[in-house]
């Protein structure tokens, strides 16, 4: 029976309370292949010429039943799971069967779901089932973001590393409540200071909140016309040095007044005569 690395992987996912990312997964059967050596080495090892004695060999342990802890810690030697066991798995057969696992989870509609977050494979709950798992848990609901953080959060994304100032030239409002908030919930944080007079703080966004937004990296979000790097730096700059109106921008005529009496000559009016002075 050949080995079967679906079963192995949905195991592994199981019985992790923290996501396993591609290189946790290999690092797993090189484990196993690293203590398949040594268990053949120390097998194959005699003692030496120099040996005169053995040593007694120490008791098994015992679980409270009375039984060998060893009989219950090894597993039967299924040849599905423990045999011709590849010494690399690429990444490439990781990722296909965890796309088996989860469109298994899924056609079984138990409950359970295999997402894959900026941290690697994890298997989570279904959001139907958000109630039941608060109420075990004794947490209460989530506190819903408002409209103006989620749109400090839009501009955090999109233009990070930003600083307070930069957000606030782009939404024309403070800033202030919406960077706590979201500082609280851990959807941004400190990224360092600009280099800029008064080295402000700069912020990003955490693996939290790619999680919260359900993609895997920052290069997954979808393309934006409005908060785009480009407009954001017209925006910026435009509000850094902002253009004064003309005549034309206001409506009004754009036609050359005359400045001087020689050029109202040129133009066909004669100039105002001037007064005699009294006698």
């Amino acid at each position: 029976m050949a080995f079967n690395l679906k079963k192995v992987l949905k195991a592994l996912l199981l019985s992790s309370n923290q996501p396993l990312a591609i290189k946790d997964i290999q690092g797993v059967f090189a484990r196993f292949h690293e203590a398949g050596l040594l268990s053949l080495a120390s097998t194959d090892a005699g003692p030496t010429a120099g040996d005169e004695t053995k040593p007694a060999e120490a008791p098994a342990a015992e679980t409270s039943a009375g039984e060998p802890a060893e009989i219950i810690a090894e597993a039967p030697q299924d040849p599905e799971l423990y045999a011709d066991v590849p010494s690399l798995v690429t990444g490439t057969q990781i990722r296909e069967a965890a796309d088996e696992i989860a469109a298994e989870l899924r056609a079984a509609d138990e409950g359970l779901l295999l997402i894959e977050g900026s941290s690697g494979y994890r298997v989570v709950t279904h959001p139907r089932f958000a109630r039941w798992v608060r109420i075990l848990r004794a947490e209460p609901p989530p506190v819903k973001l408002s409209q103006s953080s989620i749109e400090t959060l839009a501009v955090v994304a999109y233009r990070q590393p930003v600083t307070r100032a930069e957000i606030e030239t782009i939404r024309g409002v403070s800033a202030e409540a919406g960077i706590n908030k979201l500082l609280e919930r851990e959807l941004i944080y400190i990224v360092g200071r600009a280099d800029a007079p008064g080295r402000p703080i700069q912020y990003g966004t955490t693996d939290q909140f790619l999680e919260f937004v359900g993609v895997k990296s920052i290069d997954e979000l979808p393309a934006s016309d409005v908060l785009s790097s480009r407009q954001i730096d017209e925006w910026l700059k435009s509000s850094s040095s902002p253009h004064h109106l003309s005549d034309t921008d206001m409506g009004l005529s754009d036609e050359q007044l005359p400045l001087n009496a020689g050029q109202m000559e040129t133009s066909g009016s004669a100039p105002a005569a001037a007064a005699e002075p009294p006698h």
